[in-house]
């Protein structure tokens, strides 16, 4: 009987019968207490199967429960590995975007802030020519009969009724008034400047572009116009007359 407990136990089948012997007299007939004691017997085999069950399904469950708790944080790091790269493509998509409505906002409105900031930090400065590379021109027409002159110290003057001229284009940078007559500044670049007095009439006003071949002024006759010309605070006389065309001396 023990080996069949055993068997039973191993497959974990729940035992429906056993055969119990027991001697007894011959011709004896079985009476109750026999077949309380067989009914005994097999509850008791089956409760001991059926707690086998039991054992064994909580062994695998455990055993499941903790496979399946090993394997959380490698689901966990998937998911936070699947949000990352979401919030990654979405914070790029996002950038694209703000990149695109500048760019367009530059083209459409070209006077914008980011346009004044970035020209200012992505413009190279230009370089200026120095005096000696401009070419001069007449302080007045060819046509005028003015008798001009240049002094050692590099003065061009004149006294003769005559439209003005520029030595070369610039802007107006000042223009000052004295006993009727004026003086006028210009700018040909932020260090080379000439500077006429005595003129009787001007006709531009200060931050006006001149150019060589236009006048911008007038002389009467009854004054002397004088002309000189700088490089910063410096008086130039670094040049000659060729008929009434002031020349930079080689």
């Amino acid at each position: 009987m023990n080996e069949g407990l055993d068997y039973a136990q191993m497959l974990e089948i729940p035992v429906s019968t056993v055969s119990v012997v027991k001697k007894k007299p011959l011709f004896r007939r079985r009476n109750k207490r026999e077949e309380d004691l067989k009914d005994k017997v097999l509850e008791s085999v089956n409760e001991r199967a059926s707690a086998t069950d039991e054992e064994a399904f909580a062994a695998y469950d455990g055993a499941y429960t903790a496979t399946e708790e090993l394997a959380c944080p490698e689901e966990n790091k998937g998911k936070r590995d699947g949000f990352m790269t979401k919030f990654l493509i979405a914070e790029g998509v996002a950038a694209c975007l703000i990149a695109a409505g500048i760019f367009v906002t530059n083209m459409l409105v070209p006077n914008t802030a980011i346009n004044a900031f970035m020209g200012s930090i992505s413009a190279v400065p230009e370089e200026e020519a120095a005096y000696y590379e401009f070419t001069l021109s007449p302080v007045v027409s060819g046509l005028s009969d003015a008798e001009i002159s240049v002094s050692a110290d590099g003065v061009i003057s004149f006294t003769d009724e005559a439209s003005v001229y520029p030595v070369c284009g610039g802007e107006v940078a000042s223009i000052t008034s004295s006993g009727g007559l004026y003086t006028v500044k210009i700018a040909h670049t932020s260090t080379f400047s000439s500077v006429f007095t005595g003129l009787t009439t001007v006709y531009a006003a200060e931050g006006d572009e001149l150019a060589s071949n236009l006048p911008f002024a007038y002389t009467d006759g009854q004054s002397e116009v004088k002309v000189s010309m700088y490089d910063g605070e410096t008086l130039l006389n670094c040049y000659t007359l060729s008929g009434v065309v002031p020349v930079w001396n080689q």
